[in-house]
């Protein structure tokens, strides 16, 4: 039976296998506009980042991926964001409204607004890797001129993060033939294992190393041609961007309370 290490790794090589080169740069630059929407929502107003979740559910179904499976991925991220903006309620009483008499504070609303941005600012992240696969945007960002030593950096940790996992999966492996069943493990042993773990992944990575600098590694990795900026992409392009700045900057809020009271 697979570990959670295991089915977490086959899920990125499942992601990666998943992605194509033929995804046009357009996505790339849908999904910073979007997540600039999200971000310059003020964070008093959560109601508008509600609209701005129709292009994650609607881009996930157009490209066949299924909303289910985006918001599944994105639901992980929910405690580290709720770190993040749980003194907000505790912090801020200020009054910012009633329903039916009970007072929702200021602080409660932001703590709302920081979920609901982290959320849907991972699901757009997450619809443009499972097109195009982590390598896919490594490729759409130098072919539109991102600093060459950025996008290096990003597609080595992103690389020595399988190195990390494989060698976690050896020692798990090697851990489980010699414990005859034993499930758990004094927290001394844990200890012993990260180290291992650290020690095994930097020999690991030293050695990858030398072999890229053997083989002409120069700093930067060569491109995969990828698919231009045609008729359809362009079209695709011009219609999100349309559709995310209506959503940012038209309230449709007021036009539903106004609809529902006629």
């Amino acid at each position: 039976m697979a570990s959670k290490i295991e089915k977490i790794y086959m899920a990125l090589i499942a992601m990666e296998k998943d992605g194509g080169t033929d995804v046009s740069p357009s996505i790339l630059v849908i999904t910073f506009l979007y997540l600039v929407a999200v971000l310059s929502v003020p964070l008093y107003a959560p109601q508008k980042l509600i609209w701005l979740a129709a292009y994650p559910i609607i881009a996930s179904e157009v490209y066949g991926i299924g909303y289910s499976r985006i918001l599944y991925r994105s639901l992980w991220i929910l405690p580290l964001l709720a770190i993040i903006g749980m003194f907000n309620p505790i912090l801020d009483h200020t009054e910012a409204f009633r329903i039916n008499g009970l007072l929702i504070s200021r602080g409660w609303v932001s703590f709302i607004s920081i979920l609901l941005r982290g959320v849907l600012a991972l699901q757009a992240v997450v619809i443009m890797v499972t097109l195009t696969g982590f390598l896919g945007v490594f490729n759409l960002m130098m072919r539109l001129g991102f600093p060459k030593v950025l996008c290096t950096q990003l597609l080595l940790t992103y690389r020595y993060l399988f190195v990390i996992m494989e060698e976690a999966i050896n020692m798990k492996r090697a851990r489980d033939s010699r414990g005859y069943g034993r499930k758990s493990y004094p927290l001394g042993m844990w200890g012993r294992f990260i180290g291992q773990l650290l020690i095994r992944s930097t020999q690991r990575s030293i050695r990858i190393h030398r072999a890229m600098k053997a083989r002409g590694f120069s700093g930067v990795f060569p491109l995969v041609s990828i698919k231009g900026w045609d008729k359809k992409a362009w079209i695709t392009f011009f219609g999100w961007i349309i559709v995310i700045v209506l959503l940012r900057f038209v309230d449709f809020s007021y036009y539903f309370k106004a609809l529902i009271r006629n």
